[in-house]
């Protein structure tokens, strides 16, 4: 970590609402997560008392068969951004430079910058395509597949290509997979590459973002450096539970991608008469607001007891907002709150169990 980027950074900001009235649509996380993980919770809970096993060998196991990798391959992380994090500790160093892709994940940035380094910016749906000469000039190149804020998600076989390219000029290549898993595409861990760094995220997917767990996949020389560099004990005993269990309950995994596709398919549609929006495989779905007022229109949602992500943030966006994808009644509750639709459907999703409030549990207050 570089002393002056740490004094001079910033922070980033980001999705998430703490006004527990308002319906948060910022944040792009599942509004159910698994049955049974409170008691899987409070089993951990007990046995925090005593420090985890370092080793985490149920928590690879789960992780190395969800993604399908050797467990040994797996290496914990507190969330997907400490994945990330270690991944560019281990592969920057300062002065060095790297390939971010742009509009995308802020926090790319900004960890380039904390090790030293300097960001090279390329659009993300032509970063596959960078040529041997940009390569040679980074020590990493980052892709976000499917990408945040866009939704697009990486062709296998063009990442695989470029992972190979990254391979002749000795760039590390980190993929950021914090949403794949709402996706049937397969994980970057299958390609086995000692040059190739995957950086998951649980708590997206499960709907548990304050558990904060995660986990990075690498191999040969990567591997043994971020096992040896990462922190001691890096998943609480609830986290690491918790995960493991999510990890191996491939019927919630399947019926979540199935009402996220869905829902994503007519809330875009209904959109669509309003706002430019963006295809995507992610739980979220862009919207360009074009002429119209961005302030105006996320203040006019948040009247309605909606909140929505300010995408201006986000590097070359200058007039979008980005919505998640959550159940049928919430959905409908968006939509009427951006004045596309009268937000009478009724969630049947039968998923899991739900973690944000229900609309009688918002009017018992």
């Amino acid at each position: 970590m570089n002393p002056d980027a740490m004094r001079t950074g910033e922070r980033v900001p980001h999705g998430g609402e703490t006004d527990r009235d308002v319906i948060d649509f910022s944040a792009n996380t599942n509004p159910y997560s698994p049955d049974g993980v409170e008691a899987v919770y409070a089993d951990a809970l007990e046995d925090s008392r005593r420090y985890p096993d370092d080793d985490y060998p149920e928590f690879r196991a789960a992780a190395g068969a969800f993604v399908g990798c050797d467990p040994e391959r797996v290496i914990p992380t507190p969330g997907g951004l400490a994945a990330i994090r270690l991944t560019m500790e281990s592969a920057l160093e300062a002065g060095d430079e790297a390939l971010v892709p742009f509009p995308s994940f802020g926090e790319y940035a900004r960890e380039v910058r904390l090790q030293g380094a300097s960001p090279r910016f390329v659009p993300h749906d032509g970063i596959l395509e960078a040529e041997r000469e940009v390569l040679e000039d980074c020590a990493l190149a980052i892709v976000c597949t499917p990408n945040n804020p866009t939704g697009d998600a990486a062709d296998p076989d063009a990442l695989a290509e470029f992972a190979t390219r990254c391979g002749a000029t000795g760039t590390t290549l980190l993929v950021d997979e914090a949403f794949l898993g709402f996706t049937d595409l397969p994980s970057a861990a299958r390609l086995e590459s000692e040059d190739v760094i995957v950086a998951r995220s649980l708590t997206k997917l499960f709907g548990l973002p304050g558990l904060r767990a995660g986990f990075a996949v690498a191999t040969g020389e990567h591997c043994e450096a971020l096992e040896t560099a990462r922190r001691a004990w890096s998943l609480g005993t609830p986290a690491a539970r918790v995960g493991a269990y999510c990890l191996r309950q491939d019927a919630f995994v399947r019926e979540t991608r199935e009402r996220v596709a869905s829902e994503r398919e007519r809330m875009r549609e209904a959109l669509a008469s309003r706002f430019d929006v963006r295809p995507s495989d992610a739980p979220y779905l862009l919207c360009d607001v074009g002429e119209r007022d961005v302030d105006s229109v996320i203040a006019a949602a948040r009247a309605d007891g909606v909140a929505i992500r300010d995408a201006r943030t986000f590097r070359g966006l200058d007039s979008h907002v980005r919505v998640a994808v959550k159940d049928r009644a919430a959905n409908g509750r968006l939509l009427a709150a951006l004045g596309v639709a009268d937000g009478s459907g009724s969630d049947d999703s039968g998923a899991g169990r739900e973690t944000t409030d229900t609309e009688d549990d918002r009017r018992r207050r």
